[in-house]
């Protein structure tokens, strides 16, 4: 994999200055030199400490990756929403794990994407997962495909930069159309899973607006403006509204739904490699449009 530059500057700046300004960390190009990378002045070897000039070409050559040997692939096919050189962004069924764990070692949305990369004959890359979901949340994840792309993409999710938009069913009703929440959040004393409204929790806003209602229920799009651990899970059960199915938070669970009503449905971020912001869009999961067919006569 290789990622290339021009400088078009009129003084001379250094190759480690450059690649400051281009968000390529220290960790990044001491990787490149130790494990077999190369980095290109104009087509001939540099180093970081050397000058470029106006018109000179950079190219740093990434290493191949080294996947771990406890990460096992899963063939289950992909929904695939959106695929270049740098990103791919998939549509995560309900009940499969993001990322393998102690319960979820077998299969998980991570292993599925390298059993797709091992399918395509990919080289040298490996799954970076930018974004997760809940096991029983389905929607948009987006993948970057080699470690540059992932740390520009970091860069945005700390500054809050990626807008991610939900479709989430909750219990009970909603006085107003437009509701926005910042209540921080925190751990659960004496839980590894369950999160609270705390307040010497981590800063946390959502924001809800009312898209139809029916007697017992609320069909909501929802945007995170932060990115908590079970955070529209756990601010919409404090307002008393909890997602229909998520028995962990007060959810009550209703048929089709095996699980909590949320489906990331819009991811937007801004492509460094293209030079322009992406809005990928995802169809609501099947068992939610049914939920919502049936209560809320909304046809999607």
């Amino acid at each position: 994999m290789q990622i290339s530059w021009f400088y078009n500057g009129n003084q001379p700046i250094r190759v480690k200055t450059f690649l400051k300004q281009k968000k390529v960390s220290r960790r990044l190009l001491a990787t490149v030199r130790s494990d077999g990378g190369k980095l290109l002045i104009n087509g001939n070897e540099g180093r970081k400490i050397d000058k470029m000039i106006s018109g000179d070409s950079l190219v740093i050559s990434l290493p191949s990756e080294k996947i771990s040997p406890f990460l096992v692939p899963s063939f289950v096919p992909l929904n695939i929403l959106y695929e270049d050189r740098d990103y791919l962004v998939v549509d995560k069924p309900a009940g499969v794990a993001s990322i393998p764990s102690a319960l979820h070692k077998e299969d998980s949305l991570v292993a599925r994407v390298l059993g797709y990369y091992r399918i395509r004959g990919y080289k040298g890359i490996g799954p970076h997962i930018a974004t997760r979901l809940d096991r029983d949340t389905s929607g948009i994840v987006l993948f970057a495909k080699h470690r540059y792309a992932h740390a520009m993409i970091d860069e945005q999710l700390k500054a809050h930069e990626i807008k991610k938009f939900y479709y989430a069913i909750l219990q009970g009703s909603m006085a107003t159309n437009h509701l926005l929440i910042n209540l921080p959040l925190a751990r659960m004393q004496g839980s590894l899973v369950r999160r609270m409204v705390a307040k010497n929790g981590k800063y946390a806003s959502t924001e809800y607006w009312k898209e139809s209602e029916c007697q017992d229920y609320v069909l909501c799009r929802v945007q995170l403006h932060t990115g908590r651990t079970h955070q529209i899970r756990v601010h919409s059960a404090f307002l008393g509204m909890p997602l229909v199915g998520d028995t962990l938070y007060g959810g009550v669970s209703r048929l089709p739904l095996q699980r909590q009503a949320l489906h990331c449905q819009q991811v937007t971020f801004f492509h460094p490699f293209l030079n322009k912001e992406l809005t990928i869009t995802s169809k609501i999961a099947n068992d939610m449009q049914m939920f919502i067919n049936n209560e809320f006569n909304v046809k999607g």
